[in-house]
């Protein structure tokens, strides 16, 4: 009788051991898993991204071809400077992630230039390289490697409630002038073509022209010429897309 008991005892005890090696077996087949899972997951980023990257590089290339001042004596020069910091920048999206302070460095680097900016005519060309450099950003966003969170919390308090109503809000208030700013956003367009597009004539297309010429929205090459979006008005049709986005997410 006591033979059958240390039997049973001994029995139940190379049960729990065996269940303890069986749990540890499954405990090493899922983190193996997870391991190459994690290895596959960042093979696959890694080509995803320097994809990504040669997408960005042929797009600055066409788009300092084709967005900026055709007829410039400093169009070449300008050209190769634009084109080295934004395909720094590109460069970027390999990173797992990238601070503010990289990113400030290239908007600073981008700066600098625009003070030296010698033309009237220049401001065209900073478009089409503000255009790019958002593209470039927004997609570092898209990747989650990019967040300027902290930073916006930290300012948001020193908003100029006043300034900022005046020079952002009231534009963007009105139907016709959101209409113009999105038709901009694409392409440039005559002033003909934005009164077909808004249904205004005359005076009244002027007025809402004029109030986005004057909080710097917008630009026009030349007196009588094309109109097109600044800077800054790109920069504001971005953000406003991303806030109808996550609304409507």
């Amino acid at each position: 009788m006591d033979n059958c008991k240390q039997a049973s005892r001994e029995f139940a005890e190379i049960k729990k051991q065996l269940a303890e090696v069986k749990n540890d077996l499954r405990k090493y087949t899922e983190q193996t898993n997870q391991q190459y899972f994690e290895l596959l997951l960042a093979s696959s980023r890694k080509d995803v991204t320097r994809a990504l990257q040669a997408h960005l590089l042929e797009d600055i290339d066409e788009g300092l071809d084709t967005g900026m001042v055709k007829r410039c004596d400093m169009r070449e020069t300008c050209r190769n400077t634009f084109g080295e910091v934004l395909s720094r920048n590109a460069g970027l999206i390999l990173l797992d992630r990238v601070g503010e302070d990289q990113i400030g460095e290239r908007r600073a680097e981008l700066e600098k230039i625009r003070e030296k900016a010698p033309y009237k005519k220049c401001s065209v060309c900073f478009t089409e390289v503000s255009k790019l450099f958002a593209k470039e950003v927004s997609l570092m966003q898209s990747l989650r490697i990019y967040n300027s969170g902290e930073e916006l919390r930290t300012s948001i308090t020193a908003l100029p409630e006043e300034e900022f109503v005046e020079s952002v809000l009231d534009p963007l208030s009105n139907k016709a002038r959101l209409q113009i700013l999105k038709a901009l956003y694409v392409e440039t367009k005559t002033f003909s073509a934005l009164s077909e597009l808004t249904g205004l004539r005359g005076g009244n297309l002027l007025f809402h022209i004029q109030k986005l010429l004057d909080t710097g929205m917008i630009l026009q090459k030349h007196e009588g010429g094309e109109y097109l979006i600044t800077e800054k008005g790109f920069t504001v049709m971005n953000k406003i897309n991303e806030v109808h986005a996550a609304l409507n997410s």
